[in-house]
């Protein structure tokens, strides 16, 4: 009889705190639960097989650029004494990859989720994150950590490195907008830029600090439903980045498009020097004019998630 399990999990957003969380600022992440990633295994007499949007072929044979999987499997497979076991593994994402979107530890905790499934073994949330790091510390070289907690979260969360996130309570009825660009985030340039402007221009590490400020000013008005305030930090926020030089000319123009269309803010996400756009709008006629706006200007996909209910099922606005 050929058994066959599912694991899976969904798309991450940063909402304050990118760059400032590597050097132990808080950020606030959320979880976007609609944007999915699902991995499923079945038994298989063929040898062990992975199909995914990258790659098609047997385990061993996986390219370089997917050595990340390759090593998260073999590991997973050590762990459970299962080395030799044929299965057959199916990745299937809708998360666009190298958006800032936590496309990789997504597809980590969802390999994690099917192979303690398909092995029928009991899997802690301290487990599944350790592991999804093995793929992860190879592909980011030293992540926070942050994409893993928030692609396994329900909730949005309170992240500082080291410590563990916390959910945080939202009290809105405002709706993000989250805009693709279509361009490719550079996190790793982007990562290694804000360290040398660290090393040489003594305004950055005040930048970083300040970054660190707006997450925890937001924190407050998440709880309180200050939408406005909220706006205006994350406006104060991409300023910032911008001058930090993670920004991008069409992230720029993405967020003076927003805020002259009535968004009440605008800024990147994740990385940066490309990737995604993210704008809070008061309502949802307002986030389906930004959105309609973005996308008559390049945008390649937009999503559209309520604020209050990012645990639960959005509306997914989708011209493309």
């Amino acid at each position: 009889m050929q058994k066959s399990t599912t694991g899976q999990s969904h798309a991450k957003i940063i909402f304050f705190g990118e760059h400032s969380v590597v050097y132990g600022q808080p950020a606030i992440c959320l979880p976007i639960s609609k944007i999915k990633t699902v991995v499923s295994i079945k038994s298989s007499s063929e040898g062990q097989q992975v199909s995914s949007r990258y790659f098609t072929g047997f385990l061993s044979e996986m390219p370089e650029s997917q050595t990340g999987i390759q090593l998260l499997i073999k590991t997973i497979l050590t762990e459970l004494n299962q080395e030799k076991t044929p299965f057959g593994l199916t990745i299937t994402s809708e998360i666009p990859a190298e958006r800032g979107m936590g496309s990789s530890a997504a597809t980590a905790v969802a390999i994690v989720r099917a192979f303690f499934h398909f092995f029928k073994q009991p899997l802690s949330h301290t487990e599944l994150l350790r592991l999804a790091d093995v793929s992860e510390q190879y592909i980011h070289g030293n992540p926070s950590g942050l994409d893993a907690a928030t692609v396994s979260s329900q909730t949005p969360i309170w992240f500082v490195r080291g410590r563990r996130p916390q959910a945080i309570p939202i009290k809105q009825n405002t709706f993000l907008v989250i805009a693709d660009t279509g361009i490719m985030g550079q996190t790793g340039l982007a990562v290694q830029h804000v360290k040398s402007q660290l090393a040489s221009d003594p305004q950055a590490e005040a930048a970083i600090e300040s970054l660190g400020k707006y997450a925890k000013q937001a924190r407050h008005c998440l709880a309180i439903g200050d939408s406005k305030k909220l706006g205006l930090l994350m406006n104060h926020s991409q300023t910032i980045l911008s001058k930090l030089g993670v920004s991008h000319p069409t992230l720029d123009l993405f967020a003076n498009l927003s805020l002259s269309n009535g968004a009440l803010g605008a800024k990147l996400t994740g990385g940066g020097m490309g990737g995604c756009l993210i704008s809070l709008t008061p309502d949802k006629p307002s986030a389906e004019k930004v959105a309609t706006v973005l996308e008559k200007h390049g945008a390649i996909h937009t999503w559209i998630e309520p604020l209050v209910t990012l645990n639960r099922k959005g509306d997914h606005h989708d011209h493309s």
